[in-house]
């Protein structure tokens, strides 16, 4: 998924991929999007999603657990954060899954303003002692990480990791080789690209081609050798595509973007003992071959969940 141009960077990729969406809702703050298609038509509570591929599927996950658990619930897609979390805060939605880091940024900065010092880190314990207090004062509550993160990673080819016997940052660092990374133009500035792959790992950046973040064109460049490593997502469900491998984060770069289920105060006592019971179980592999099937073999994601729930033992 950080500091806070991360965060800033995530709430704008995660908001952008919101445009779709069409049907409005004036239930929250005048502005938000709903979605009835889902579970029980608009009864029981309800859990946030905003629409993209992911949110969807951690959205049903939280969805079929609850209503495993004996709780009517149905999914409500919100346009962004910047809805989504006062919806919560007022109790119009009831819980919605999120990413520790970016979150405890956010909150930071709507406490704090634009100037705040970073927060979060990639100690998931640390980062979550300060998002639970930074939640508590917008009247929510957060239920324990799951296994499973979603934040910055990078990527090289296969052969090109097999030839120069690279598996993590560290090894490329220690390699010597200059790459040239696909990514969005910030990247030359953002410490958590350019001026942290050089500042951590030693490694030697020769530029940055302003592809865009995961994008295909990125993943092209790589793929066809143009570029040395593409800037992604650790859950990018479409690296097998390019025939590209993520090297290791091994020294922590990036923050700790556990996903996690933030609830209404209200009704935390009912639904985070439930949801978290998805803790122990998901992983960043689970949550990337999720995408995977929704993305690419274009499996309805109640579908997809159901699959995966009744796999471990959850439903």
């Amino acid at each position: 998924m950080l500091s806070t141009d991360r965060v800033r960077r995530g709430i704008r990729r995660r908001a952008a991929a919101l445009g779709a969406v069409a049907a409005l809702l004036c239930g929250v703050t005048g502005c938000g999007l709903l979605d009835k298609a889902v579970g029980t038509g608009g009864s029981g509570i309800a859990v946030g999603s905003s629409g993209f591929t992911e949110s969807r599927i951690l959205a049903e996950l939280y969805r079929q657990l609850l209503e495993a658990g004996g709780v009517d619930a149905y999914v409500k897609t919100v346009s962004n954060r910047e809805l989504l979390e006062p919806a919560l805060a007022k109790g119009e939605v009831s819980v919605a899954p999120d990413y520790a880091a970016t979150l405890a940024e956010f909150l930071n900065l709507k406490e704090n303003g634009p100037d705040a010092a970073p927060v979060a880190s990639p100690d998931i314990g640390a980062t979550m002692e300060v998002l639970s207090r930074l939640a508590a004062e917008q009247n929510l509550r957060v239920g324990v990480p799951t296994l499973a993160v979603d934040q910055n990673a990078f990527a090289v080819t296969r052969d090109f990791a097999a030839k120069n016997n690279l598996k993590t940052l560290s090894d490329l660092g220690a390699s010597g080789i200059p790459v040239t990374i696909a990514a969005g133009e910030e990247c030359k500035v953002r410490p958590f690209c350019a001026p942290g792959l050089e500042k951590t790992y030693g490694i030697k950046v020769s530029g940055v081609d302003p592809l865009g973040v995961g994008t295909a064109a990125s993943k092209q460049a790589v793929q066809q050798g143009r570029d040395q490593m593409a800037l992604v997502t650790t859950t990018d469900a479409t690296l097998d595509r390019y025939d590209l491998v993520l090297l290791a984060d091994d020294r922590k770069l990036q923050n700790a973007d556990n996903i996690v289920p933030v609830a209404y105060e209200g009704d935390a006592a009912k639904v985070l003992p439930i949801l978290d019971k998805l803790s122990p179980v998901l992983t960043t592999e689970d949550l990337a071959e999720m995408n995977k099937k929704v993305d690419q073999q274009r499996r309805r994601p109640a579908t997809v969940v159901k699959d995966y729930l009744t796999e471990k033992g959850l439903i």
